[in-house]
């Protein structure tokens, strides 16, 4: 069953590679944004022209939720994540596959279905109100609260790539990467 399953899964891993490189350069954006604040902040003390605005400080922790929401699934797929577990290196590569698996099945999924399932609503709520921040020249709450479902569904389907090729490992079949 895996062998049959693995063109979903490269396809969900090309996915999560475009966007985990989209995220990048968002991680680029993000810092010169933060730079400019600060350095215009530093700067109006001196010239006293406030080029700083609440605009700018909230699309750079826009920008960081952005990058943390939308870079899991790419962690994932890097298997850059934490592991907590201090056996799992020393085991074998079948045992690790099957952690894995039941890790992904008992845990990463539901967790995933739990995390879409919650926030769906609020995200709902946010769209009907066009919600938007109450600070002077705060940006829209929307966009950043979509990609909360977004982010968990863009984790589970990782998730699934990544049990679909661990089953492959263990029935012997190639990935073809």
């Amino acid at each position: 069953m895996p062998g049959p399953l693995l063109p979903l899964s490269r396809g969900i891993d090309r996915l999560t590679s475009a966007i985990g490189a989209a995220v990048t350069w968002l991680t680029l954006l993000m810092v010169l944004i933060g730079a400019f604040n600060a350095t215009v902040r530093y700067a109006s003390r001196f010239t006293g022209v406030n080029l700083s605005s609440n605009t700018f400080i909230e699309l750079q922790w826009y920008l960081f939720s952005a990058v943390f929401l939308l870079g899991a699934a790419a962690t994932l797929r890097r298997d850059r994540h934490v592991r907590v577990d201090v056996l799992f290196g020393r085991l074998g590569d079948r045992a690790r596959a099957g952690i894995d698996i039941a890790g992904g099945l008992l845990f990463l999924l539901p967790f995933c279905v739990f995390g879409v399932w919650t926030s769906i609503p609020m995200v709902v709520d946010s769209w009907a109100v066009w919600e938007a921040s109450p600070d002077p020249g705060g940006l829209p709450r929307w966009p950043i609260k979509t990609l909360i479902p977004v982010a968990f569904a863009l984790l589970g389907l990782q998730g699934i790539s990544e049990i679909i090729r661990r089953i492959a490992a263990l029935r012997g079949v190639a990935d073809g990467e």
